[in-house]
């Protein structure tokens, strides 16, 4: 009958550290590490090896002694992903082991790189080092490295006080008694609104101003997703409205209709807040709302 095997568990240990020594050429690489700086030694065929050898791994000949400094940064050669770290690892987080060809070397470091998921790493990504607060002279001196910093997340805010003056003064006063005040151009017989007090097309003054009812078409729009303080609701709609009377349309919200309801030539209305409410603002219209009549075919 076959026998169970027979197992014993056996441990390799040395409880004081195991010391050996490193000899002149590792142990000027992790010299300088303890200064934070990274060197190679060079070949007699002038190549940079790092970590630097004591012997040139492609001819067997002896390196020159010559040590050069390179990095900090370099190359990722190639990597593989660490989804769970070991105990034993360098980082308790996930991370990748990858090949690095620092500047100005010509082999490539084995090292830990830093990254919030795989596709932030990449053949050819940039990283730097990271090193750790107290350096020793030990190659851990290197904490990890980390990709180059390609963009940056500032808060911007701004505040400014905007003084209405000339036609946007008398526009916004029209607005505070829930009227539209427009232009009209006597050369070219067109109707601007806002209220302005030039043509935009042939420059001559307009003298003539129209008050222009609150109901219109909407020539164009758009669906919009992200949330907006003055919205009815998400989606919501913003629209270019052609006022009745007027030639150029004006761009504000639509609502009180389901977004995907909403229609080029459909007419609509303004819907105002309430007149104890009203400044010289534009927050005095909530959004347009259908009127039900029939769409306007568009020209």
């Amino acid at each position: 009958m076959p026998s169970d095997p027979l197992v014993a568990q056996h441990v390799l240990e040395f409880p004081g550290g195991y010391t050996r020594t490193t000899g002149p050429v590792i142990g000027r690489f992790l010299s300088e590490l303890r200064a934070r700086r990274i060197v190679g030694v060079r070949t007699a065929e002038g190549r940079v090896l790092v970590p630097p050898l004591e012997y040139d791994p492609a001819t067997g000949e002896p390196v020159t002694g010559e040590y050069v400094e390179v990095g900090p940064a370099g190359t990722i050669t190639t990597w593989a992903w660490v989804d769970e770290p070991l105990d034993t690892h360098p980082l308790d987080r996930p991370f990748a082991w990858a090949l690095i060809r620092l500047d100005g070397a010509d082999s490539d470091l084995l090292h830990a790189v830093a990254a919030e998921n795989p596709k932030a790493l990449a053949a050819g990504a940039r990283v730097w080092p990271v090193w750790r607060d107290r350096p020793t002279g030990h190659i851990t001196d290197i904490s990890h490295f980390a990709p180059e910093v390609t963009k940056i997340v500032s808060e911007v805010r701004a505040e400014y006080r905007l003084q209405a003056g000339g036609a946007l003064r008398v526009f916004l006063e029209g607005v505070e008694r829930g009227v539209f005040l427009g232009s009209r151009c006597e050369q070219c017989e067109k109707v601007y609104v806002p209220l302005r007090l030039a043509c935009p097309e042939c420059g001559n003054t307009l003298p003539e101003t129209l008050e222009l009812p609150d109901t219109g078409t909407i020539t164009t729009f758009a669906i919009n997703n992200l949330p907006d303080p003055r919205a009815p609701e998400v989606p919501f709609v913003s629209a270019y409205i052609l006022l009745d009377g007027a030639d150029i349309p004006m761009i504000a919200l639509i609502g009180d209709v389901p977004a995907h309801e909403v229609r080029q030539g459909m007419r609509v209305k303004a819907v105002w807040v309430p007149e104890s409410e009203r400044t010289a603002s534009m927050a005095n219209i909530r959004w347009f709302a259908p009127t039900g009549e029939p769409d306007v075919e568009l020209t």
